[in-house]
């Protein structure tokens, strides 16, 4: 079987920007030791899927101890992270992670199977859905993708994602102006904000700290999402000319995302007076990222911040979001690196393949050129960052947190297998990196590291707000997502689902 070979440890120094990202791209000439893993289906590359088809044995990196002079284990070793993490004797469905929705999820699911049985089915689905009402939206697909539309609302989606055994999210005001919008209202945004993060992030941290059975540095931390186009009025030519013009309107900006980070910054001294044993932050701010031709000005917001809030040897409350299909991600990581070296401050990262990946405008000349270097890239990234969050000593490492961002099975396997090892039993570290996906969304794979695994640090991306903007926003992971909805959906949901539901009917 020919496998594509993945990073399992950069140099534990710190790289400089002339050779980082060499070094990044360098990687598939690392010497590996695998394990298998648990497969579970999600959107793979087509040489991975290939490889799947003439070898089911699916092997991964993992993390191999410096000095150890350890074989490859043969086919029928087990899989193991740690000795306090075991999976179940006996096969586990693939549909088994159906088992934790309610009938009315189960409903919004197989109609999102019905909308992504081919990509024919799709493209009209999301033509069609500009002209959908609002109400058919909410009562077919919105409570599986959506938190909600008030604070109430969301705070009990929380605590359905806890039945699941999934200990805390990243809540986002879905309002923003990537693409022009001039009812927009920065005032409001900032506002709701600010009420998100001291009404529901920091309630629901502090319950599931008291009610998980769990050490408190197992407890993901809480992240609220700051997209930076709905901090100004006409925000995208604020970021495109943030140094050509508009600095005074690009500094207001500034002002309104560092209102956000200081309530995330008041709402961790409260909660370390009550929990003085926490390593991770308590709750995160997340600047997301925009189009390729706003980033410049995303980026240096990002520093601002970062600045200002991620101190040396303290926690990472600010974390700024890395496209890593971007062909120059590798070097960006680098220099981001270096610049907090030299300004005395730490990172706090999100790491996503791309978000705009369908319409950026000059895509063929910014993005890597095949989906398999995207994928070594984005884990060489998140490779590059674990070990050096797990290799620090009292916050000393100039990268602090990380946000592992994806719905890709494999990248989620290494870095679980990374952090979740006997090496780092009692690494309090590892808190430091937590794994993200969007509610409604390889919700199979998250099933699978949390109830086979019994690994913790698993969190959903839970947008709200009014809702013409949620009906936006679920057109946008439509469009940008699609492929990795119908890998997820289509008619193996569509008969999953059912059965799940005829199951009930008949148990009942």
């Amino acid at each position: 079987m020919s496998v594509r070979l993945l990073p399992t440890r950069l140099p534990s120094r710190l790289l400089t920007t002339s050779n980082a990202s060499a070094t990044i791209k360098s990687l598939s000439q690392t010497q590996f030791i695998y394990r298998r893993f648990h497969d579970t289906p999600n959107a793979q590359s087509t040489a991975t899927q290939q490889s799947l088809q003439n070898d089911p044995t699916h092997m991964i990196p993992t993390n191999t101890p410096s000095g150890a002079d350890l074989a490859a284990p043969t086919p029928s070793s087990p899989l193991s992270f740690s000795t306090s993490l075991k999976h179940p004797g006996k096969k586990v469905s693939p549909n088994e992670y159906l088992k934790a929705f309610n009938n009315k999820e189960l409903i919004s699911f197989m109609m999102m199977g019905l909308c992504t049985l081919n990509s024919a089915t799709l493209k009209l689905c999301i033509k069609m859905f500009p002209y959908v009402p609002m109400a058919v939206i909410k009562a077919l697909v919105y409570r599986i993708y959506c938190g909600g539309e008030t604070l109430d609302e969301v705070k009990q989606a929380g605590l359905r994602l806890h039945e699941r055994g999934i200990n805390n999210m990243m809540i986002s005001l879905t309002i923003e102006a990537c693409d022009g919008n001039d009812n927009i209202d920065p005032e409001y945004i900032i506002d709701e904000t600010v009420k998100s993060i001291n009404g529901i992030l920091e309630p629901h941290t502090r319950t599931m700290i008291e009610t998980c059975d769990k050490n408190i540095n197992d407890i993901p931390s809480g992240y609220v999402a700051l997209k930076p186009t709905g901090f100004a009025k006409n925000a995208a030519h604020v970021l495109k000319n943030y140094k050509n013009g508009e600095e005074a309107a690009f500094a207001e900006l500034v002002a309104k995302a560092t209102r956000a980070c200081q309530a995330v910054y008041d709402a961790n001294k409260r909660l370390a007076k009550e929990y003085p044993d926490r390593t991770a932050p308590f709750v995160v701010a997340v600047i997301d990222a925009e189009k390729h031709d706003l980033q410049p000005g995303v980026y240096e917001l990002q520093r601002q911040l970062y600045q200002k809030f991620n101190k040396v040897n303290q926690p990472c409350y600010v974390v700024g979001t890395l496209q890593m299909y971007l062909s120059e991600s590798a070097s960006l990581l680098a220099q981001e690196e270096r610049l907090a070296q030299e300004n005395n401050y730490r990172l706090g990262l999100k790491l996503v393949r791309g978000a705009y990946i369908h319409s950026e405008k000059e895509r063929s000349s910014i993005i890597h050129k095949t989906k398999q270097d995207t994928d070594d890239n984005y884990n060489a990234g998140i490779t590059y960052c674990i070990d050096s969050i797990l290799n620090q000593k009292d916050k000393e490492s100039t990268i602090g947190h990380l946000v592992v961002a994806s719905h890709n099975a494999d990248s989620l396997k290494l870095a679980s297998s990374k952090v979740y090892t006997q090496e780092n039993a009692t690494n309090i570290n590892k808190s430091n990196v937590v794994l993200g996906q969007l509610l409604g969304m390889a919700d199979n794979i998250t099933y699978d590291l949390i109830k086979n695994y019994q690994i913790g640090n698993v969190i959903k991306y839970v947008p709200w707000g009014p809702p013409l903007e949620t009906k936006e926003y679920l057109l946008r992971r439509l469009e940008e997502n699609g492929d990795a909805v119908r890998n997820d959906n289509g008619w193996p949901l569509v008969k999953a689902t059912c059965g799940t539901l005829i199951g009930r009917l008949f148990k009942a």
